[in-house]
């Protein structure tokens, strides 16, 4: 089956749930080790040779960091990863800005730290348009048309959502908001290294990126500031004013180390992943729709990243379902909102039925993933599916022909 075993005897599940995290990527690791031991200076230490060592190595990290995405490095700025780059892109724009802007516009499927930002703008009294999406999980863009007020300031749209996999139309928004003279900012943490991103190209104004999801270091990310035209912040966080100030203290080395490798590596193994990944879940989901009825895919089918795969299967609850395929890694929602018993609020802005949303699993594929690790994954998701749908009672009705939306339950 592909599982590991941990040394101790035991064995680990097998690993789908990449949208949480990677493993970091063997060459990674290589490029961290030497800033780790050897090479430990303070890269803002300007009279000796260990701070310059590591002042290089900083610096050509965020070369690669801005190469991935058609950047010039001095637009890029570490941070501690994406949520901190959400953070600091919103409330740091929104701050800048508030003498004569008092308004943001954002989506209902964002990532929960961006819908946070938001609602701590508000706070503040600040006035945040969360758009709906459509049943396919994409915004309306007349709708994004329609919310611009004269005083917006910031519009926020996720390019790949964490949850649903889906794409939003980046393009057709940055090209939106720059006819409005609005900054453009995207949380790219799910598809930077993925799928191509060019920040010119696509008019993007404040791009958020995260080391872990693309098999780079946990603890470290970017983001991406334009600096023609000129994109201007508050900082959040203050100190000795290094990365120009936008975000004080010392870099850690060894971790932009990771992520600019992490990035490098990514940009000569993107298409070569993307086209692997992309045969991998399409024969997931076949044989697991060929094999078992009412299974629904959430999210648009064209307009997605494949290896984010979330499946909703009809009278099967998906925390049983989880528990049953407890030798595979997988989760029913996002890992951040994984502790509430609270159907996913992306599939509620979807539209999804209550009942449907609590029975959905998300399938993640990665570089690493193997065409075994998948077959396995099928073969015990479909044999536990028919075999929780055979002690449910719902099932047993839908088969006899009763429409469970017309039953009247009654409370005893």
């Amino acid at each position: 089956s592909g599982r590991s075993g941990d040394g101790g005897g035991a064995l680990r599940p097998l690993y789908m749930d990449v949208q949480a995290t990677t493993p970091l990527d063997p060459r990674v690791l290589d490029s961290m080790l030497p800033y780790l031991t050897a090479y430990y200076g303070n890269p803002h230490s300007r009279t000796h040779a260990y701070g310059w060592e590591s002042e290089a190595a900083m610096e050509k990290a965020r070369r690669q960091v801005a190469d991935l995405i058609g950047a010039d490095s001095r637009e890029i700025i570490f941070t501690s990863g994406a949520t901190e780059s959400n953070n600091m892109a919103i409330k740091g724009v929104a701050r800048f800005y508030k003498s004569r802007k008092k308004h943001v516009i954002t989506t209902q499927t964002e990532h929960k730290c961006v819908l946070d930002s938001c609602r701590s703008l508000e706070t503040e009294g600040f006035r945040v348009t969360y758009l709906p999406v459509k049943k396919n999980g994409l915004i309306d863009l007349k709708e994004l048309e329609a919310a611009f007020q004269p005083d917006t300031s910031l519009v926020s749209v996720m390019t790949v959502n964490n949850e649903i996999g889906v794409k939003q139309p980046i393009h057709d928004i940055g090209e939106i908001c720059r006819a409005h003279k609005v900054f453009f900012h995207t949380d790219a943490a799910q598809a930077i290294g993925k799928i191509p991103m060019d920040v010119n190209d696509m008019k993007i104004d404040l791009m958020s990126i995260s080391g872990h999801k693309i098999y780079g270091p946990k603890g470290v990310g970017a983001i991406y500031v334009r600096r023609r035209p000129r994109v201007r912040l508050e900082p959040l966080q203050s100190g000795g004013g290094q990365e120009r100030g936008l975000r004080s203290g010392t870099v850690p080395t060894p971790l932009a180390v990771g992520l600019g490798a992490a990035c490098e590596v990514a940009q000569q193994e993107m298409e070569y992943d993307h086209k692997r990944i992309s045969q991998l879940a399409e024969r997931l989901v076949t044989k697991i729709m060929s094999e078992v009825p009412d299974v629904v895919m959430n999210g648009d089918r064209e307009h997605r990243y494949p290896g984010c795969i979330n499946l909703s299967f009809a009278y099967v609850e998906g925390e049983s379902l989880l528990m049953a395929l407890k030798d595979v890694a997988l989760s029913s929602g996002s890992a951040c909102t994984s502790a509430s018993l609270e159907p996913s609020y992306v599939l509620r802005a979807i539209g999804t039925d209550e009942d449907l949303a609590h029975s959905s699993i998300r399938f993640g594929i990665g570089r690493f993933t193997t065409e075994e690790e998948v077959d396995y994954t099928v073969q015990k998701c479909i044999q536990h599916v028919k075999r929780l749908r055979e002690m449910s009672p719902l099932w047993e009705m839908v088969q006899d022909g009763i429409d469970l939306k017309n039953i009247k339950w009654t409370q005893h």
